[in-house]
């Protein structure tokens, strides 16, 4: 079998429907590297190994990845008989095994997708790095010191080290982009209800939350949206159609398009290292050289200041509530001592909080969103005519692993509003953003550039994206800890 290491989900599946591997092979290979080298990165929490090649040998169903090895987040995407924890180790230890598939397992299966695992999460995804205390911290693979992001940092250091191609990834503050550009990776987030969460979900954190992948090339990232992207009887919201499959947009010229840069944050409460500022400027340049029309702009909404007091209060209620809800599944009260003190603050700030300073900070959200709405919608409408904004993905480079914690529970929160400035905002408006590789530190670090457009417009970031991986290609990067030692 051709050595599918670096392969992506596109060019694996393929191997498959040319007769060049069998699901078997693909399968077998993606556990032997996972095995070789999830002991120093700690990427995946729990194998199904065993399962994953029963379920090769049963008839997997003959969709577009058919036979192609996927790790989920232990996060959502529960599936019927097994295990997801939330990296909350009360319910770790209970071993809860959930009852129904959700939506999104059922789409993966269907697809041809062989679910090798579970990846490592913070607890209850509420920060931006990967380390819970209830398991190891999660590595990143380019420098094993350092991590991986968050929530979805186990995933994308097992993509990123070559484990597999692709992983399951969610985003409720950036949790998708995060990871991807400290992973060096893609990560699309999809428009707010483009991939269901139900039946279990009909919204988290005031409908902030929605699901992806991490994965190295645009092509799979947009293809993986078109398997898992469908709307479901029931969801609280629809997100509008696309024109067409996504996997058509990638090669589709980008046109003359109106581009605001975002190049650094308004003072020094966000971190605002000169890399992520190179990063930026250096992508201005190459959408300048594919015909966009650039200039510093940015919505006037983004840095208001209440906004992160408004979208931390619906954080908290909703952690109140998944922490009660968590100890009706283990049949039990779970102590403050049992969770981390950012949970324990949170559970405690959302059970304080009263019915109409809930549904005040709900409705300050709305309003705030269609003031952000305005830079992108149409002059003749209005508003401010752009059709993409260019940010970091962070506010600087990966830091070490312990630094959010290491002076104290009151200073974390502070570190990690400090270290994401550009992410949040795009989930609370429920656009589409996608993270991309375009920068390398001089010490070898990823760092990510985020492309955000219009609510609906995954086409128009899967065709410039696509058009700044062919400019500025990242195919051939390693990291310093791959997949059975093969760089």
């Amino acid at each position: 079998m051709t050595d599918a290491t670096w392969l992506d989900a596109t060019a694996s599946a393929d191997l498959v429907r040319g007769g060049e591997a069998s699901p078997t092979e693909l399968v077998d290979a993606a556990i032997e590297r996972i095995e070789q080298t999830n002991p120093q990165l700690d990427a995946v929490l729990r194998d199904r190994f065993d399962a994953a090649r029963e379920d090769v040998r049963s008839d997997l169903p003959d969709g577009p990845f058919r036979g192609v090895p996927l790790l989920l987040k232990d996060m959502g995407a529960h599936m019927a008989g097994e295990e997801t924890a939330y990296g909350l180790a009360p319910l770790q230890q209970a071993r809860i095994r959930w009852p129904r598939d959700s939506h999104l397992a059922t789409a993966f299966r269907r697809a041809g997708f062989v679910v090798l695992g579970r990846t490592n999460v913070p607890e209850l995804g509420t920060t931006v790095t990967t380390e819970p205390a209830a398991n190891a911290p999660a590595r990143n693979p380019w420098d094993p010191t350092r991590s991986t992001g968050g929530s979805s940092g186990g995933s994308a250091a097992a993509v990123a080290s070559g484990m597999v191609p692709v992983a399951h990834a969610s985003d409720g503050g950036g949790s998708i982009r995060i990871p991807a550009g400290e992973c060096g990776l893609v990560g699309l987030k999809p428009t707010r209800a483009r991939v269901s969460q139900g039946p279990d979900v009909g919204e988290g954190w005031a409908g902030a939350t929605v699901d992806g992948v991490v994965t190295r090339t645009v092509r799979d990232a947009a293809a993986v949206l078109d398997v898992i992207g469908r709307p479901v009887p029931g969801d609280p919201y629809a997100a509008p159609p696309l024109p067409r499959p996504l996997r058509e947009e990638v090669g589709a010229p980008v046109g003359r398009l109106r581009v605001g840069l975002l190049v650094s944050p308004p003072d020094e409460r966000w971190l605002d290292d000169p890399e992520c500022r190179t990063a930026v400027t250096t992508t201005g340049r190459l959408l300048e050289d594919l015909g966009c029309a650039v200039e510093e702009a940015g919505p006037d909404a983004f840095f208001e200041d209440a906004f992160q007091r408004y979208f931390n209060a619906t954080i908290a209620a909703d952690t109140a509530r998944t922490i009660a809800d968590r100890e009706q599944l283990i049949g039990r009260e779970i102590a403050d001592d049992e969770i981390e003190p950012r949970n324990a603050r949170y559970r405690t700030v959302g059970n304080r909080m009263t019915a109409p300073d809930y549904l005040a900070a709900r409705a300050w959200l709305a309003s705030w969103s269609r003031r952000m709405a305005a830079f992108w919608t149409p002059a003749e409408d209005g508003g401010q005519g752009f059709d993409l904004l260019v940010t970091p993905t962070v506010g600087a480079p990966p830091p070490e692993l312990g630094w959010f914690t290491a002076a104290g529970p009151r200073e974390e929160g502070r570190r990690i509003g400090s270290f994401i400035p550009w992410t949040a905002q795009l989930n609370v408006t429920g656009q589409p953003a996608v993270s991309l590789p375009l920068h390398t530190t001089g010490a070898g670090l990823p760092v990510g550039v985020q492309l955000v457009a219009a609510t609906g417009r995954e086409d128009l970031l899967v065709r410039v994206a696509a058009a700044l991986e062919e400019a500025a290609p990242w195919a051939d990067r390693r990291p310093a800890v791959v997949a059975g030692g093969r760089a």
